[in-house]
Parts: structure tokens; C-alpha cells; sequence
């Protein structure tokens, strides 16, 4: 009786990895179904490194180039910022808390904070970015380029605003996933680092953020992707335009692409959003698949 359930239950979970493949099967082919005309039809030096896009005008140009590098850009600039405060926040949960009261107290604190943040809407991120950081940096663009009659002021809403919220928005990933990781090094590791006279800074810097190297990567990996794929609160604060990607600079990002013109595009224009798209869906491929490698090649380094 127990070999029988022991199959069936083998069974259930084949099924359900077999549905896991094959739904991503299918959305790569239907991606690809829907983007590769568009390379045909606008041909790909010019959709892929093009820098005007005008799809409405009488002769209509579809370079998407400083919209990928806007991407790329924002989605490093996020990580850069957010996972550094992640990880040393989750150092700060996991090391630092549970030596007095005062301590357990503020790590509660913290933890119902992050959750918080883990459930608040990307609309509302949004919001508040352009009712309150917008504003802030419209001032700061102000007092750098004050005098200059040749920058165009954006009223805030550019690529560093942009930055920002992502970073705030991927921090409740990088923490949990990160807290959990370095919880999970054995207490032994710490101990015999102690024993041999290593300070506890020296300690965690050295030994246990190394052995929990595998969680840090998985949260870094997750943190890219919502990095990338957010687009409601980006469209928000970001500013519309194509434009290489400077601080200051108004940018479209891939994802905002697709949000603000896709209800109103028909013909070669909507085929080459789908394109946009198919674009994203391979650049979070090949970075899950390029920052895997980095993990594993780390664990047998580690191993």
C-alpha cells in the first residue's frame, strides 16, 4: 500500500513538472511566433540598433536600441543599489538582533516592515515616486544644471528616479530570500570561526556569507526579474521618451514600452512591440541562465 501511494504520488508530481515545461515551452513559442515577423519586416540592424522610434510618422522608424540600453541600465542600477541594502539588511535580521530585547524588538519591527513592502501594489510604488521623488529630484536636476540653457529639464521624472524605486521594490526579495539563506548556515560554522579567533565581522564576511553563497545568487536571480519585468510603477516615474539613458535623462524601458502603446498599435507597429517582448522574454532567459552558471560554478568552488 505505501510503494502504491509512494507511485501515484511519484506520478502527480511528474505531471505537474511536465505542465511546468510545457507552459514554458509554450510561451517561448508563442513569442517567438509572434516577434520573429517583425525582424523580418523592419529587418533587425534597424529595429535592434536603431535609435529613433517614431511609429506613427509618415515614414515610420522602429529602432528600439536606447530602449534596450535603458533596460539594462535601470535593472543594473537597481541591483547595485538594492542588493547591497538587501543582504546587509538580512546580515542585520540574522547576526545582530537576537543578542538583547531592544534587539528582537527592532528585528519584529523590520521583518513586519519587509512584508509589508512584499505586499504593497506596483501602483502604489508608483505613486508615490511621482508625487514625492519626482519632485525631489526636479530640484536636485535644477541645482546641477542650473545656468545651463541647453538641458531640457524632465520635472523629475527620469532614468535615477526610476533606479530608485526599482531598487526599493526588489529589496523585499533580496531580504527574505537572503535572511533565509544565511539562517540556513550550520551555527557550527560560525562557532569554529569564532574559536579560531576570527572577529564576528570577519566572521560573517568571510565565512557565512560564503556558505550561503548558493541563496544569495537565487535572490540576486529574482531580483533581476522583477527588476525587469516591472512596468506599472516604472511607467509612472520613468518619464516616455526614447533617450539615451542618463540620470537625467526621461526613458522608456522595455516593459513601459509595451504598457503605454500596445492598446492603441495595429499592423507592423503592434507586430514590432510583440518583438519588444520577445526581446525582454530572451534578455530574463539568458540572465537567469548567465547568473545560474555564476551559482553553480560558485558551489563547486565552494565544494
Amino acid at each position: 500500500m505505501k510503494k502504491t501511494t509512494e507511485k501515484i504520488a511519484g506520478y502527480i508530481f511528474l505531471i505537474f513538472g511536465c505542465i511546468a515545461i510545457v507552459s514554458v515551452g509554450a510561451i517561448t513559442i508563442y513569442m517567438l511566433v509572434k516577434g520573429v515577423p517583425a525582424l523580418k519586416e523592419v529587418g533587425i540592424p534597424e529595429l535592434i540598433f536603431g535609435t529613433v522610434w517614431e511609429p506613427t510618422a509618415s515614414n515610420p522608424r522602429y529602432g528600439i536600441f536606447y530602449i534596450i540600453l535603458s533596460s539594462v541600465v535601470g535593472t543594473f542600477g537597481a541591483v547595485l543599489l538594492g542588493v547591497p541594502i538587501g543582504i546587509l539588511t538580512a546580515v542585520f535580521l540574522t547576526d545582530f538582533t537576537n543578542e538583547s530585547k531592544i534587539g528582537r524588538r527592532i528585528s519584529s519591527v523590520l521583518s513586519a516592515a519587509v512584508e509589508l513592502l512584499a505586499a504593497i501594489p506596483s501602483v502604489i510604488y508608483g505613486l508615490i515616486g511621482m508625487m514625492v521623488l519626482n519632485p525631489l529630484m526636479y530640484r536636485l536636476e535644477k541645482a546641477i544644471y542650473a545656468g545651463n540653457t541647453e538641458h531640457q529639464f524632465t520635472g523629475g521624472s527620469n532614468l535615477l528616479s526610476a533606479i530608485i524605486v526599482l531598487a526599493i521594490m526588489i529589496l523585499p526579495t533580496v531580504i527574505n530570500i537572503s535572511t533565509s539563506s544565511i539562517r540556513a548556515v550550520p551555527k557550527s560554522v560560525r562557532l569554529a570561526s569564532l574559536a579560531l579567533g576570527a572577529s564576528k565581522i570577519q566572521t560573517i564576511f568571510r565565512v557565512v556569507l560564503p556558505a550561503a553563497r548558493s541563496g544569495l545568487m537565487t535572490g540576486v536571480v529574482l531580483g533581476v526579474g522583477r527588476a525587469l519585468g516591472e512596468a506599472m510603477a516604472i511607467n509612472m516615474v520613468a518619464g516616455g521618451s526614447v533617450n539615451i539613458p542618463l540620470p537625467f535623462n526621461s526613458v522608456k524601458l522595455l516593459t513601459t514600452q509595451l504598457v503605454s502603446e500596445m492598446s492603441y498599435s495595429s499592423g507592423l507597429h503592434r507586430q514590432v512591440l510583440f518583438t519588444v517582448g520577445l526581446v525582454l522574454y530572451l534578455f530574463i532567459v539568458g540572465i537567469n541562465l548567465l547568473l545560474t552558471r555564476m551559482k553553480k560554478k560558485g558551489e563547486l568552488e565552494h565544494d
